[in-house]
């Protein structure tokens, strides 16, 4: 039987192990991109705090629909970076890096970039709607700030609303962070694998280090809840550190098979 085309392409890409302290280096990277090229990654943090502060505003007394877009972000978040990781690369490469470097990367001549920022987008979604229908349906009193879901989810005496929707998010999230980890930059630097080689190729990465990307996925987690926490200021910050930090973590994470060791 023979392998599938998704499968083929996968294997033409190894999945080297990393250290434990790895995400710490990404960090490190990352930080470093952003102060050699500073204003894109300001942009990028400032659009998601204004897309975040216009969701507030339009809808700010309804937290049981509002928790799920906030949380849902992270699932996107990969294709909101797709400008920053072409920037990591420029720099990396030693060519000329700016805001025009980050347009560029948005535009759609790819149509594996938009295929694979759909499935986040319906992902994301999916999280949504789901968040929203389980804490609507079952929550016992209305959650319609973020005070009131922490008094009457997280901090419940009684039934298993946070416990159920803990787990319903880490089921969807886990999944797309494995898919996702090093899918985007894998799409932008080559032209000879698709949507779904991509994607298996970093299982293959996650499969191959799933203590330091576990670590990794914490990492995230925790800094995007402080970037919500400072009422989305620090996001100026968190999503250019992340972003380019993400890059690093895909070069340090998917290697080239040699010619003829495939």
């Amino acid at each position: 039987m023979h392998d599938s085309a998704a499968l083929t392409e996968s294997r033409h890409f190894n999945a080297p192990q990393v250290r434990l302290s790895s995400p710490l280096d990404w960090l490190v990277a990352g930080c470093r991109d952003f102060l050699r090229c500073p204003w894109p990654g300001l942009l990028h943090g400032a659009a998601v705090a204004l897309f975040g502060s216009l969701l507030c505003w339009q809808i700010p007394d309804r937290f049981w629909l509002l928790g799920g877009a906030f949380t849902g972000f992270m699932l996107v978040a990969p294709v909101i970076a797709t400008g920053l990781y072409a920037i990591s690369r420029a720099l990396e490469r030693g060519e000329p890096a700016g805001l025009g470097t980050a347009v560029a990367a948005w535009k759609p001549r790819d149509h594996r970039m938009v295929v694979f920022g759909l499935l986040l987008a319906l992902a994301g979604t999916g999280w949504v709607m789901t968040s929203a229908a389980l804490i609507w349906t079952f929550a016992p009193a209305p959650v319609n700030t973020p005070a009131d879901f922490l008094r009457v989810v997280v901090l419940a005496e009684h039934g298993w609303l946070f416990e159920a929707w803990l787990a319903l998010g880490g089921l969807l999230a886990a999944p797309v962070f494995a898919s996702s980890v090093v899918a985007i930059p894998l799409l932008q630097e080559r032209d000879d694998i698709g949507v779904l080689g991509a994607v298996l190729t970093s299982w293959r990465a996650v499969m191959a280090n799933p203590v330091p990307l576990a670590l990794w996925g914490a990492v995230i987690a925790g800094f995007t809840l402080f970037g919500m926490a400072t009422a989305l200021l620090g996001m100026l910050v968190v999503v250019p550190l992340l972003g380019h930090a993400s890059w690093h973590a895909s070069q340090a994470l998917v290697g080239r098979v040699p010619d003829g060791s495939e």
